[in-house]
């Protein structure tokens, strides 16, 4: 299949280097743009499996590339990095259709660790998507196109459009983190106190909906967002 071929675009030319090497001695092919602009005509230029920009960058940030990105690609994964740490910032990365969120100075391997998960999350979510949407959660079945979720073949519980989202998301992260913004932004297409809360009583549901299998259990972890367990 090749490697996986990623957009980095970062404005420091020293912390750029370095992290493109490090990415390529992991078996990715990364092509290097200094900043927005050139970032932008890079992305134009050539097909990518991930982006991954700087947020604070001369003639155009991350945040601005990021949403020129979403006008000609909605799904490609992009990664933010900053030095900014403001939930304000967060949320709007996410807002503009953030996969993740690294801070600086951040440990290379979890870098690393996140980029693999996301592609794989991505591969997963094309095979979901071929499938009609169906999932195998523990002894559930979920389809989450007829919103039906079912425990080992018995009568289906007809699920919400909400619930059957927020699960369907939880079920596409399986045994990984959910991130509380981007289930909030992409579902409830807004992150604030009410929506907060109302994500909070759906998870509620789906903990009741799911109690059925001692082996699956949705964790909240705290101020980051859940994770759906399926025990071995």
């Amino acid at each position: 299949m090749g490697s996986k071929k990623i957009l980095l675009v970062e404005d420091d030319p020293n912390f750029g280097t370095v992290l493109k090497d490090y990415l390529a001695l992991n078996d990715y092919n990364v092509t290097h743009a200094k900043d927005g602009i050139d970032g932008l005509i890079m992305f134009k230029n050539a097909e990518y499996d991930l982006c991954i920009l700087d947020v604070m960058m001369p003639r155009k940030d991350g945040f601005s590339l990021a949403q020129d990105i979403r006008v000609t690609n909605k799904e490609i994964p992009i990664i933010f990095l900053t030095a900014k740490t403001l939930k304000e910032d967060v949320l709007r990365g996410y807002q503009v259709g953030a996969d993740d969120y690294l801070n600086k100075p951040f440990d290379s391997e979890v870098l690393l660790h996140k980029i693999k998960a996301i592609l794989q999350r991505k591969e997963n979510e094309k095979s979901n998507e071929s499938d009609e949407f169906e999932f195998k959660i523990g002894g559930f079945d979920f389809n989450s196109k007829l919103r039906h979720l079912s425990l080992n073949g018995g009568e289906a519980q007809k699920l919400s459009p909400k619930e059957s989202k927020l699960l369907r998301m939880l079920a596409i992260h399986k045994n990984d983190l959910m991130p509380r913004e981007l289930a909030l932004t992409k579902i409830w297409r807004d992150d604030n106190y009410f929506t907060s809360r109302s994500m909070d009583v759906y998870i509620a549901k789906l903990r009741k909906y799911l109690k059925g299998d001692e082996n699956v259990e949705i964790l909240n972890i705290h101020g980051e967002g859940f994770r759906l367990i399926e025990k071995a």
